[in-house]
């Protein structure tokens, strides 16, 4: 089994460079990773999840550029 981290929502937004508003507005586009439930009012998103999402945007935007 593979280990990763969870990262919280401060972590996430550090990660990212986006909003709290603009996080669950993806989540519910199907455009950024689902939070995972840890509790009754709590979740988290798997680094690994968000790690990927960041560098798929960074892939995207040097599209054409090298």
């Amino acid at each position: 089994m593979q280990s990763d981290t969870i990262l919280r929502l401060p972590a996430v937004k550090a990660a990212t460079g986006l909003s709290r508003t603009t996080i669950y507005e993806r989540v519910r586009a199907g455009t950024f990773p689902a939070p995972i439930p840890l509790g009754e009012r709590a979740v988290g998103w798997l680094a690994s999840d968000v790690g990927a999402w960041v560098q798929a945007r960074v892939q995207e935007a040097r599209k054409g550029r090298a």
